[in-house]
């Protein structure tokens, strides 16, 4: 009995120490265990984080809070306190797990996924561009056809114009024969609008005609007695188609051949017998006067003679033109 009691006594301690030292290892085993799967997790959620923020994307949120925080235990282990004896032998509801943390894979299809949305995103925006293209060229197509179209309305409107200039030209022949005076192949017509020498051989010339050139005498005196009966009583310089705009004292018709005979106006002689004649009177002097400032030829109507004028001057002017 004794020899009993004395091996309990030393092996009992011995098992009990022995538990002790087990259960301390196996402690410091989970411990270990613990933080090397904690450092693991810490380092996938730094990679993690840093993955997302190359690629531009939106923090995760399973990492937030993975154990709860002291005041969700704090409170927790308040409402279990307060339920009494009854809700402690029940099953204790465990409070609500966080979310996991994205492992690596889930982070590859998240990226894969947005990738595919970025494909897919740049395929419409192809469609979009083709059709673009196609709407170009249908309005470079319309364009086109409307610069021809525009084209070939300038080619009719200027078709238009020459056949108006010439219905003028023929209308304005016609008129200068049926209205004016016709001598040879030559017909003058009078008209009574006030015009500048240049502007007058204008509007002859879109008539179908020029300004009078009286090629000799016989011309030069119908015209005179044309003008006469067509102004009498009054006397009107008339423009002619004369000028020496080219080279001073050098007289040319309009059409560019030189004048043959002239019939300038000179200041009346003294009759014979008659005492010595004073000096010419100044409104009718001796013809041409006017130098270099009068350049152009008008015919007076009373008489026919020629005067000089400013060629800037607006006078009454006559047309000729072929029959």
């Amino acid at each position: 009995m004794q020899a009993a009691w004395l091996l309990g006594a030393l092996v009992v301690p011995q098992l009990l120490g022995f538990s002790h030292g087990a259960r301390g290892a196996d402690r410091e085993w989970e411990g270990v265990w613990g933080g090397a799967q904690e450092e693991e997790r810490e380092r996938e959620a730094l990679m993690l984080k840093h993955l997302q923020e190359a690629l531009g994307l939106p923090a995760g949120r399973g990492d937030e809070n993975p154990e709860g925080t002291p005041e969700d235990k704090e409170t927790w282990w308040t409402e279990e306190d307060g339920q009494g004896e009854e809700e402690e032998e029940t099953t204790v509801t465990p409070s609500s797990s966080p979310s996991p943390s994205p492992t690596p894979e889930d982070t590859v299809t998240y990226i894969l996924g947005r990738l595919a949305g970025l494909d897919a995103g740049l395929h419409q925006l192809h469609v979009r561009l083709h059709a673009l293209d196609t709407r170009v060229v249908e309005l470079t197509r319309g364009l086109r056809q409307l610069r021809e179209a525009a084209s070939d309305t300038r080619d009719a409107v200027q078709a238009l114009q020459e056949a108006q200039s010439r219905a003028e030209r023929e209308h304005g022949r016609l008129e200068g024969c049926l209205k004016g005076l016709r001598l040879g192949h030559k017909c003058f017509l009078l008209s009574r609008d006030f015009e500048a020498q240049a502007a007058a051989q204008a509007r002859c010339v879109a008539r179908g005609g020029s300004l009078a050139q009286p090629a000799d005498r016989q011309q030069m005196e119908a015209l005179t007695r044309y003008l006469r009966a067509a102004l009498a009583p009054y006397n009107w310089p008339v423009w002619l188609g004369v000028h020496d705009r080219r080279s001073e004292g050098l007289y040319l018709f309009e059409n560019g051949q030189r004048v043959s005979f002239f019939a300038w106006h000179r200041a009346p002689r003294p009759e014979p017998g008659a005492g010595p004649s004073p000096a010419p009177h100044p409104l009718s002097p001796n013809q041409p006067n006017g130098g270099t400032l009068e350049n152009c030829v008008a015919q007076a109507s009373d008489d026919g003679s020629w005067w000089d004028h400013d060629c800037e001057r607006r006078l009454y002017y006559v047309c000729e033109y072929p029959f």
